[in-house]
Formats: C-alpha cells, structure tokens, sequence
C-alpha cells in the first residue's frame, strides 16, 4: 500500500504542475462570474432591505449557490472540452481541502439558524443582529480565506495569496471593532466588498496578465 500511495501522490503532483496553466485560464471567468454576482447581491440586498438575520443568512446562502453551480459548469465544460475526467485526482485534492472550513462555514449557519427559531423576539434582538449583521460575514470572509489558502497548495500559487487577503481583511475587521449596531449597509458591504469587489478584480488581473502571455 505504500509504495502505491507515494507513486499516486507524485502522480497528482505531476499533474497538477503540468495543469498549472489551464487552472490559472479556468479561475479567470470563475473569478469574474463571482465578483459580478457578489457585487450584484449586495446592492440588491441592500436596496431590498434585506435586514433581518434570518433573511440576511438565507438570502447569502441561496445567493452563494449561484457562483458555484456556475462556476461548477465552466470547470465541467473545460473537463469535457479537454477530454478529461471531471472528478479527477488533483480535483479529489483541491476538494479535500476545502472541505473543513467548508463544513463548519455550513455548520454556523445552520446553528445561528436554529438558535434564532422561527422568528419572534430572538430574532429581532439586538445581540442577534450583531451576530448575523457583523460577526457572522466577517466569519465569512476568514472562513473562506482559510478554503482558498488551502486549495491553493494544489493550485497556482497566487490563490494562497488571496487567501491571506480574505484571512488577514476579516480578521483586521476584528480587531478594528465591529459596530455596535450593524446595519445592512455594513453587513451587505463586508459581503459585497469581499466577496464581489475582490474577486472581480482578481479576475480581471488574471485575465489581462493571461492575455498578455498568449500575445507574447
């Protein structure tokens, strides 16, 4: 079983170097795609007056199903235009490692959920909208910095960078003190900010930076 699983583990190795450059092509799109949608959802949700922490959660995880059903799509169809397998080895990896702070991402959510019930006057107090208004995007944000970070040791290695953006920006939010009473310009910006300010502007760096490989 060992020397098995080390001539597998090269295997992946090998493969995901060879595969370096078709990745960074692939993230350019996926980056653009959630940068749009962020950037969209948080001035919708803002504009809707989207306030209350069990709409805020519900309208961000419905909203979040849109990126990555999409950009599920685009790394589907460049499987099948390079005639690859999708659930390949090196795409088992970057699974794995998403996959903790992933599950406890989805794990809070369902439990700030719970706690807050169906509605009534827990839902509407004030700890409740600190939590869900300021504490839980800023959670958002370093819990998927700590995804990207890990996904990038299998990935071109400006994704670890990125990672530490999204890491280092929720955490700097911390200890900067949220507000006291956040609203849902606070809440919906953090997420729009991060998720679609950030994003769209790595995407169009990765674009450009490729276009400009291709013409050389």
């Amino acid at each position: 079983m060992e020397p098995n699983w080390a001539a597998e583990h090269l295997q992946v190795i090998r493969t995901l170097m060879e595969r370096s450059a078709v990745y960074r092509r692939a993230l350019a799109p996926m980056m653009l795609l959630t940068g749009l949608v962020g950037l969209a959802a948080a001035s919708l949700g803002w504009g809707l007056g989207i306030d209350s922490p069990r709409s805020f959660i519900r309208y961000w995880l419905g909203i979040s199903l849109v990126p990555l059903i999409g950009c599920f799509l685009l790394v589907r169809w460049q499987a099948l235009r390079d005639g690859e397998a999708f659930w390949s080895p090196p795409t088992r990896r970057v699974a794995q490692a998403v996959l903790p702070a992933a599950v406890a991402a989805l794990v809070v959510n369902l439990g700030i959920l719970v706690q807050l019930g169906p509605g009534g006057a827990s839902a509407a107090s004030h700890f409740a909208h600190k939590t869900v208004l300021g504490w839980l995007p800023t959670g958002w944000v370093i819990l998927y910095g700590c995804a990207i970070h890990a996904a990038g040791f299998f990935m071109p290695r400006g994704i670890k960078l990125f990672g530490w953006v999204f890491v280092v920006g929720g955490c700097a939010l911390f200890l900067l003190g949220l507000p006291d009473s956040p609203g849902p310009l606070f809440a919906h910006g953090v997420m729009g900010f991060f998720f679609g300010g950030l994003h769209l502007a790595y995407g169009i760096y990765l674009y450009f930076t490729e276009k400009r490989k291709q013409a050389a």
